[in-house]
Formats: structure tokens, C-alpha cells, sequence
């Protein structure tokens, strides 16, 4: 008689499950051009990034196991580390280059700038993985949007379903972006059929993207609709009745000239005045972070096995301070080799302690000042930089600020994926090694992006405002004694302090980017805060985390790639008449 076979659905898997994969690699390439296109786009429209790792996972499932039929956990995480270690870039560069462009220094070498992000991306990964386990095994930092990812990884099914929402929600984006360039029906001038009155801007900006940023945000993006609305209904009204407006036929457009006038550089203010608050409210966190460093120096199991070796690590860091070196040299041809290693060692500098400070705050708030400390990071080199004259100060300045913003913006979303990868149990040791895979490509893709974008709508425009660039510009213009509105500029840094000074993370600068974007994308922001808020009260939390979230995640994508698709149009439309 023949031994009965045992069935396969009893054979049980011998061995660890895939984890770090060509596959899991190619597909994290993938997704992070997707998502960092998209999320980079955004940053130019509303001033702010988004974590890519849930966007990440959840397009995953969709590709590993929907597509590829592959199972396995810890490889999706693989995938999201990756693909999130390219959305770094969103930030890193979004918040910084563009002030090159918006204050007309567009003669910059664009191949310096990528390797200078490069760079500092490197230098961030490296000097944050020593701090794994004192952050997230010992001390248990609580890492919110980490611990959002694990969720979704554990729940195979509720993932796939995630992904056709999302897939469905970029679908009905693409299709309504696509109609709005191409009939050119980007605004709709509501106001005019309710017969509001001109200054109170009744437009509202065609975007189901802002819509998707605003019901991700929920609650959060209050305090940015609340500034929008402070100025257009609050103080347009009374400034109308004081007779303080422009008589009418003086100005062709009343909302545009207050916008420009006072609300914007007010606005500016108030995003530097609530950034370096909410840098002076971290210093509790700073002091926490360094004695994290201190205790992770003097425990023996601070880098283990499941640690990359730290001579690795030093050979890292040792080659992108190196490479930050020859950067900020080539940048300007009058840089000088002592000044260029100043910029350098204090770029390194600000790295280490930034990222550290940087994630410690968001493992603890989900909140991190990431505008302010680049604020701070280009200021300092702007002034050593000063005596080279404006163009070479700024150029160089910004070379290295990126690079400094980039490490900062990598630093924080390494702990989220280790804190992910912490509760789904995959491999530091290869979650690192993917974080080091995905940093270079990010740059090379925002590159391309920020000038395919600047030639198709202009950086600073009011298609594309980008408002932590507007900020950097205009800082750096006062620094250097531009002709400058300085009055409101430091009404709006108080006021943004105080605000930032309730302890309410990031108040100031929310509210800020409600003075400082164009009232018509606050208005369609506001749809997407109110459907939330809707959604949790009658369908529930659960409902709008669900359901509610992919589906917006997905607005933003199909958006953002028909933006970027479109500007590719306008450029080879133009070049060929």
C-alpha cells in the first residue's frame, strides 16, 4: 500500500519568508517614481508632503499580491521602504530649490544639486541607524504613521481592497484633471452667481487632489482653512468698511492685490515666526535626543547583527561629507577651498543633529519641524556665504540647504519604516539596505520634475505657488538686504509664534500657508476637511481609514501624474510651435 501524500494545504513553509528581492526592489523603484511625482507636484500647490509609506503599502498589495501573487509580509515592506525613501526627495527638494528659481538663479549646475542630495540622503540614513534601538526598542517611541503602515501590512485582505479603492480613485482624478487642462476650466467663479462681494474671493480651485490632501489631513487642516477664511471674510470685510481697499478700477483683481500686498508676506512671517517656535518648543526633545545618542554610544548592543556594520556606516559618512565637500566647492567658482569645507563640516554638522532631533519628534508627536530646521540650516550658510556676492551666496547656500533638508527628510522616514518593520518582524539589517537603495533616485526624479515644471507653469505662480520655497526666497532676499516688505514680515513671525507657542504642532505655520496660498485652493481644500469630518461623524472612524483615505490617496495620484503629463505637453507643444 503507498504512503498517503500529505495535501497541500499542509505542507508548511520551511525557512524565512522573501525579503529583500529584486522584485521587491524593482516594484519600490516603481511606485516611488509614481508617488514622488505625485506628492512632489502637491508640495508645489499646498506647501507640505505627505508620508508615502501607507500610500506605499497599500499600492503594494495591489502589484505583489494582487499581480504577482506573492504573499509575503515583510517583502511588501521591503517595497515600502523603498518607494518611501524616494518620496523623500518631495520634501528634501520641494521646500528648497525652488527658491533658486523663484528668485530668478535658475544657472545653477543641475547635476551638483542632485549629488548634493545624494549626498545628504546618505548622510541622514547613516547617522539615524545607530539610534534604532535606543528610539525604537528601548524607549518605544511610538512612531504614529509607523505603526498606521504595520496595520496595513498585517491585513493582507484589507489590503488588496485598500488598492482598488485607491486605484478607483485615481482613475476618477486622472479623468477630471485631464477636463480641466484641456477645456482650461481651472477655476470656477462661484462667487459671481451668489453676487459676493469681489474681495471676498469666491473662486475655487478645480483640484480633486486638494480634496484628497484635505480629507487625509482631517481635523489637522483646520487651522489652515481657519487662516484662509480669517483673511478673505474676516479682514477683506473690515478693511472694506475702514475704506482701506483699493478704489475700485485701481486694481484688476481686489483678492489677487491683498493676497500679494499683505496676506502673502504676512503669511511668510508667519510660517518662519511658527517653524523657529516649534524648533524652541522641540528643545525638550533636543535634549532627550542627544542622551539617546550618549546612551546608545556607551550600550554594547547599540549596533548589532541586525544592524548593518558600522564600519559601513562610517565609510558612508565619511564619503558623502566628502562628496557634500567637493559640492559645495564646485557650486560657485569663488567659493575657496576653507569656506567650502566650513559649508560642508556645518552642513555634516546640522545633518547629524537635526535628523536625530527630527526623529525623535515624530516618533513622539508625528510632527517635526522639517520647514524651520532648513530655515535655520540655510540662514547660517547664507551668512558665511554672504561676502561672495548675492548670486554665488544664494546658489551655494541652497546647494547645500538641500542637502541638509533631503537628510532630515530621509532620517525621519527611515524610523517610520524601521518602526513598521519593528512590528511586522523584518530585518533592520535589510530595511536599511533599501532605505540606501532609494535614496539616489528621488533627486534625479525631482530634478527633472522642478524644471519640466517651472518651464511648463513657473515655480511661484499662482498654478504652482510653492509656498516653503516663496519663504526661503524671501528670507534670503532679507538677509541680504532686498527690498523687502520687513514690517509685515515680522508681524507675521509674531503672530506665527505665538500661535505655534499654544504647543498645537505646527499652528503657526498652518495657519501661515492659509494667509499665503491663493484663497481659491483653501476653498476646495475646505470640501475635503468638511467630508471628513462628515465621514467620521456619520459613517465613523473606521469607515473614513478604510475607505475614505485610499480612495483620497488615489485623488492625489491621478492628479498629480496628469499635472506632470500635461507639462510635458505644454513643453514639447511649444518647442514645436
Amino acid at each position: 500500500m503507498s504512503q498517503a501524500q500529505p495535501s497541500p494545504e499542509r505542507i508548511i513553509r520551511k525557512g524565512p519568508y522573501p525579503e529583500l528581492t529584486v522584485t521587491s526592489v524593482l516594484v519600490g523603484y516603481g511606485l516611488g517614481i509614481i508617488i514622488v511625482i505625485s506628492i512632489g507636484y502637491a508640495c508645489l500647490i499646498l506647501g507640505f508632503s505627505h508620508e508615502s509609506s501607507e500610500l506605499a503599502a497599500i499600492l503594494g498589495f495591489g502589484v505583489l499580491r494582487g499581480i504577482l501573487r506573492r504573499n509575503s509580509i515583510v517583502e511588501n515592506n521591503i517595497n515600502q521602504t523603498i518607494a518611501s525613501s524616494v518620496n523623500g526627495a518631495s520634501a528634501g527638494m520641494m521646500f528648497s530649490i525652488p527658491a533658486l528659481f523663484i528668485l530668478g538663479h535658475t544657472d545653477f549646475s543641475p547635476i551638483l544639486m542632485v549629488f548634493s542630495c545624494i549626498a545628504g540622503g546618505i548622510l541622514g540614513i547613516a547617522f539615524i541607524i545607530p539610534l534604532r534601538k535606543q528610539m525604537i526598542d528601548f524607549e518605544r517611541l511610538t512612531y504614529p504613521g509607523g505603526v498606521a503602515v504595520a496595520t496595513i501590512l498585517k491585513s493582507p485582505g484589507a489590503g488588496v481592497h485598500k488598492a482598488m479603492l485607491l486605484l478607483s480613485g485615481i482613475a476618477v482624478s486622472a479623468v477630471v484633471s485631464f477636463i480641466s487642462h484641456a477645456t482650461g476650466f481651472e477655476n470656477w467663479h462661484l462667487g459671481r452667481f451668489l453676487h459676493m462681494p469681489e474681495y471676498m474671493n469666491g473662486v475655487w480651485f478645480v483640484s480633486l487632489l486638494t480634496m484628497g490632501v484635505a480629507f487625509i489631513a482631517g481635523k489637522g487642516g483646520l487651522c489652515f482653512v481657519i487662516g484662509g477664511f480669517v483673511c478673505y471674510w474676516f479682514l477683506a470685510p473690515i478693511l472694506n468698511a475702514m475704506n482701506l481697499l483699493p478704489a475700485p478700477g485701481t486694481v484688476e483683481n481686489v483678492p489677487e492685490h491683498l493676497r500679494l500686498t499683505l496676506f502673502r508676506p504676512v503669511g511668510i512671517g508667519m510660517l518662519v515666526g511658527g517653524a523657529l517656535t516649534g524648533i524652541v518648543l522641540a528643545l525638550p526633545l533636543i535634549v532627550s535626543a542627544i542622551g539617546s545618542m550618549q546612551r546608545a554610544a556607551k550600550s554594547k548592543t547599540a549596533i548589532s547583527n541586525d544592524e548593518m556594520p558600522i564600519r559601513l556606516l562610517y565609510i558612508g559618512i565619511g564619503g558623502a561629507a566628502l562628496l557634500l565637500f567637493v559640492v559645495a566647492v564646485s557650486s560657485v567658482e569663488n567659493m575657496g577651498i576653507g569656506r567650502g569645507a566650513l559649508m560642508a563640516l556645518l552642513g555634516t554638522v546640522w545633518i547629524w543633529m537635526a535628523g536625530v532631533i527630527l526623529s525623535e519628534c515624530i516618533g513622539r508627536t508625528n510632527w517635526s519641524p522639517l520647514s524651520g530646521m532648513t530655515l535655520v540650516a540655510v540662514t547660517i550658510l547664507i551668512v558665511i556665504a554672504k561676502d561672495l556676492g548675492n548670486t554665488s551666496a544664494i546658489v551655494a547656500s541652497v546647494t547645500v540647504g538641500a542637502a541638509t533638508c533631503m537628510a532630515m527628510a530621509q532620517a525621519c522616514d527611515l524610523m517610520l519604516d524601521l518602526k513598521t518593520g519593528y512590528l511586522v518582524g523584518a530585518t533592520p539589517r535589510k530595511q536599511q539596505m533599501g532605505q540606501f537603495l532609494g535614496t539616489w533616485l528621488g533627486p534625479v526624479i525631482i530634478m527633472i520634475l522642478i524644471f519640466v515644471l517651472h518651464k511648463a507653469y513657473g515655480l511661484g505662480s499662482e498654478r504652482l505657488p510653492a509656498p516653503q520655497g516663496s519663504a526661503l526666497a524671501s528670507m534670503i532676499n532679507g538677509i541680504l538686504g532686498g527690498d523687502v516688505p520687513l514690517q509685515k514680515y515680522i508681524a507675521g513671525a509674531g503672530l506665527g509664534a505665538l500661535l505655534s507657542a499654544t504647543g498645537i504642532g505646527g499652528l503657526g505655520i498652518q495657519v501661515g500657508l492659509g494667509f499665503y496660498l491663493p484663497f481659491s485652493i483653501v476653498l476646495t481644500y475646505t470640501i475635503g476637511t468638511v467630508l471628513r469630518l462628515f465621514s467620521d461623524w456619520k459613517m465613523g472612524r473606521r469607515f473614513s481609514e478604510e475607505v475614505g483615505i485610499p480612495i483620497a490617496a488615489g485623488l492625489i495620484v491621478g492628479e498629480g501624474l496628469v499635472g506632470v503629463g500635461f507639462a510635458f505637453y505644454y513643453i514639447f507643444a511649444g518647442a514645436s510651435g
